[in-house]
């Protein structure tokens, strides 16, 4: 019998949460090393899947199978592919990097890390679960600690407003998915949330068509696809800093994980006939957000308009449903994930030391936080699509998918390349660079030890990708396989 590693993985955020708890309050040291300790076991192990994944068999690996309700056909079956592997990874880095640059928290730690790990365990159940009851249960399971996360540690002028927006749409999103996944239930004829026997049933082309939109929007919501996106910039800004990278890291790839997982891969011929629209909506997410962010003062809502529109990327590589699209989207996931904990780790570190995350109102930062100012700047780099970074390894492909299906599309998308090297390089001039006003000199103090092994881990994550794409294009290829089968070969 093999070791149960995704079991592992999925719950030991859990227990941690659940003995985290159970700490007293004035143990604050204790909690940390309790946190710091859980979410290094996660990265271990999910490191151990990742590379132990045979990439040559491809397929849904590590799968393990316990029936919890037969009588209703809901079983605890994990397994992942060349998909979800690099996903179960990138949580554990973002788990990690989340609890070091949280290390200074005061406020209740023992509960911000408790929560924090429950919302982990429900993302890294969604992307191992195979069983779709399950995805849906640890989907909610993710979606719920967000809202305590952000409304008690949140920005204190906005975070009520923003944890409700944020939890309201999620709901209703994933209300109008359960609905078509319960009717995939019922007229499957199979009696099992099994997808593995689901994606064998084949469901009347006129039936794909009517459902295939409200599930995949219902999930694309949390990816942030337009126009049901604008809870999303509003999150990112009035959520403390890790919360932040998780949200923006990965909850929103977990919206477009599960899309295309119940969505494309359980209705082909829907995702075939909605296509052009799902591309039509994600041309605005690129385009659009891009701009939005632009012209923006906050340093936080950049970096929240630029998720919008590079999570507009990953929906435009599935709706090309073609091997180079789907496989640039498989990377971008990974790829934005780290960037985006890297963006938003760098501004909280500014905002926790200058107090302001108002950009005119910074400038010269790179003197005392040499390290955030270079996080910044390959993050930029990353963001702009720079060839030797990852952000290149993943939109290239995209782009070349795009142009394979609509060339013009692909030109008007291509729109959002200047749009964000202009933005990203005009914030990095004015954050970093220039003057430095005079209420900030000898008031900066320099960042600790975990905040620079945190920024380098993701910076090197990002460079390595871009210099050696095999560290995970090979897996995404592998998973994309799959995906091409079900699709008939589209």
């Amino acid at each position: 019998m093999q070791f149960p590693f995704l079991s592992v993985i999925v719950f030991t955020p859990m227990v941690a949460a659940l003995v985290l708890l159970m700490m007293k309050p004035g143990q604050k040291k204790a909690i940390r090393s309790t946190a710091l300790t859980a979410a290094l076991l996660a990265l271990g192990l999910s490191t151990w899947v990742y590379f132990s994944y045979d990439k040559a068999a491809a397929g849904y690996q590590f799968i393990e199978k316990y029936n919890w309700m037969p009588m209703l056909g809901i079983s605890l079956h994990f397994g992942v592919d060349g998909l979800s592997a690099p996903l179960v990874l990138l949580t554990g880095i973002v788990m990690v990097t989340g609890v070091m640059i949280s290390w200074g928290i005061e406020d209740r730690p023992r509960e911000f890390f408790a929560f924090l790990f429950i919302l982990a365990s429900g993302v890294l159940g969604v992307f191992a679960s195979l069983d779709l009851f399950m995805l849906f249960f640890f989907y909610e399971i993710a979606v719920f600690p967000m809202f305590l996360l952000i409304v008690i540690w949140g920005w204190i002028k906005t975070r009520e407003y923003a944890a409700m927006k944020l939890t309201l749409y999620l709901f209703i999103g994933s209300v109008i998915s359960l609905v078509g996944a319960l009717v995939m239930f019922w007229t499957s004829g199979a009696h099992t949330f099994d997808m593995l026997v689901l994606e064998t049933v084949k469901f009347t082309p006129a039936f794909q068509r009517i459902w295939f939109l409200p599930v995949f929007l219902g999930f694309a919501i949390l990816g942030g696809i337009f126009p049901f996106h604008n809870w999303s910039p509003d999150g990112h800004v009035a959520a403390p800093t890790a919360v932040s990278m998780f949200h923006a890291g990965v909850l929103m790839k977990l919206g477009a994980f599960a899309a295309l997982r119940v969505g494309i891969m359980l209705l082909p011929e829907g995702a075939k006939f909605w296509a052009p629209l799902i591309m039509g909506l994600a041309l605005v997410n690129i385009v659009y957000g891009a701009f939005i962010a632009s012209v923006q003062t906050d340093f936080k809502y950049v970096i929240g308009f630029s998720s919008v529109s590079h999570m507009g990327l990953v929906m435009m590589g599935f709706a090309t449903l073609k091997p180079e699209g789907l496989i640039g989207a498989g990377v971008q996931m990974f790829s934005h994930g780290v960037m985006t904990a890297l963006f938003f780790a760098a501004v909280g570190m500014v905002y926790d030391r200058a107090h302001t995350r108002d950009i005119p109102k910074l400038g010269g930062m790179i003197k005392p936080l040499p390290l955030v100012g270079i996080g910044v700047i390959v993050g930029s780099l990353v963001s702009m699509g720079m060839p030797g970074f990852s952000g290149f390894v993943a939109e290239f492909p995209i782009f070349m998918g795009i142009w394979k299906t609509q060339w013009l599309v692909a030109v008007i998308a291509a729109i959002s390349i200047v749009v964000t090297a202009s933005y990203v390089l005009l914030v990095v001039r004015r954050v970093f660079f220039g003057k430095m006003p005079e209420e900030f000199e000898g008031h900066i103090k320099p960042i600790n030890t975990l905040d620079k092994i945190s920024l380098v881990f993701l910076m090197a994550l990002m460079i390595g990708i871009g210099l050696f794409p095999a560290l995970i294009v090979p897996w995404v290829q592998s998973g994309v396989q799959h995906v091409l089968t079900l699709l008939g070969g589209a």
